[in-house]
């Protein structure tokens, strides 16, 4: 397992050594976990960092609260302070000690600011970049152990599905059916859910991030559910659009057009093809069918321990495709007072095409 984080800790060094940067910050979160496979809970307001040299030193500063969990760790080098010190102090010395006196320091984009803020005069006599885009050019290209658990994620938002349209929704809130997606997507073995189920009914579908309401499930609706499950750190997201009852001809007009549009831009996936590329296949269908100004929003993102991270699916993103990268495609309509449409897969690249994830029909179903 040491030889396995090493290995990536080594590739983000060389990219430090090549941009100029003397040393890295990291705090909990996904960049952590990634790197050292550790993922402490509500460390809050005490200081939890990694320091990483051009050199390849590795030092973890941590709370006292942690050092039982640490025990066996394979860091070599922690230092654990306690709630009578003061961390930024023990911090100071370690940045200078292992990043010298002066250069440039990545700092992790999703470390709090009042960390960075009690430890600026430690701070300020370096240069100081976000660590995010060097680092998503290691995570970018997931490895088959990686996909390996996409799979396993994607399979459990699949089932989730299965369960949701096996039960009875006309008269249910929104709220209602949110928290059994959540709790089923436990149930079925995932870590917990990769952010909060989205359930828009009816008018409520035409905000594409709606947050589910009071309002109760009516037949003739037309009903979004999206939501992902993380499974061992890595995430799936998947998004469908049902009928309640039978649709209306507008309503089977709109979705056979989001549905020929996410078709065709999963069809145009290829290793070497520019990511822009893909989202022109979905706009310029949905576009043609007089709805461009409807689809509000870019044709997806990527997808990995994170929910959103690179590659964007967007109309300004120029990433290449590449083996190994993941991301969805999820083209929707939205008409403001009447409904909205999206439908959504988890695609990966693989032996040089794309290769859905997800599996669930995407047919119009009618429950």
């Amino acid at each position: 397992m040491a030889a396995h984080f090493n290995r990536r800790i080594e590739k983000l060094t060389s990219l430090m050594v090549d941009s100029g940067i003397s040393g890295a910050i990291i705090s909990p979160g996904t960049n952590l976990f990634y790197l050292t496979g550790l993922s402490p809970s509500a460390t809050l307001e005490r200081l939890f960092a990694l320091l990483i040299s051009p050199d390849g030193g590795v030092t973890l500063i941590a709370p006292k609260l942690y050092e039982n969990e640490l025990r066996g760790c394979w860091i070599e080098n922690i230092v654990i302070w306690s709630d009578s010190e003061n961390p930024y102090a023990i911090l100071s010395d370690l940045i200078r000690k292992s990043f010298g006196r002066s250069g440039k320091i990545a700092i992790d984009d999703n470390m709090q600011a009042a960390h960075i803020l009690r430890a600026y005069e430690s701070l300020r006599a370096y240069d100081l970049t976000p660590l995010g885009p060097l680092i998503s050019k290691l995570r970018i290209v997931k490895d088959e152990e990686e996909i390996k658990l996409m799979r396993e994620a994607a399979k459990i938002a699949d089932k989730v599905i299965e369960s949701v349209i096996s039960e009875k929704l006309v008269g249910r809130k929104e709220k209602e059916i949110a928290r059994f997606i959540e709790n089923e997507i436990v149930d079925l073995g995932a870590d917990k859910f990769s952010f909060d189920a989205i359930v828009a009914s009816g008018p409520n579908g035409a905000n594409p991030h709606h947050t589910p309401t009071e309002r109760k499930i009516s037949e003739g609706d037309l009903l979004i559910l999206d939501f992902g499950a993380k499974y061992k750190g890595y995430c799936s997201d998947i998004t469908r659009t049902f009928s309640i009852g039978k649709p209306s001809e507008r309503g089977l007009e709109v979705y056979n057009i989001v549905k020929e549009a996410q078709e065709e831009a999963f069809q145009a996936v290829r290793e070497g093809v520019i990511a822009k590329e893909i989202d022109a296949v979905a706009r310029k269908i949905i576009a043609s069918k007089g709805y461009g100004e409807r689809f509000t929003h870019r044709t997806g993102h990527g997808l990995g321990l994170d929910i959103h991270e690179e590659p964007y699916i967007a109309q300004n993103s120029d990433v290449e495709l590449r083996n190994g990268m993941t991301f969805t495609i999820e083209p929707g309509i939205y008409l403001e007072g009447e409904f909205g449409i999206r439908i959504e897969d988890d695609v990966a690249v693989i032996n040089g095409r794309g290769e859905r994830l997800t599996k669930t029909s995407r047919e119009l179903i009618v429950l």
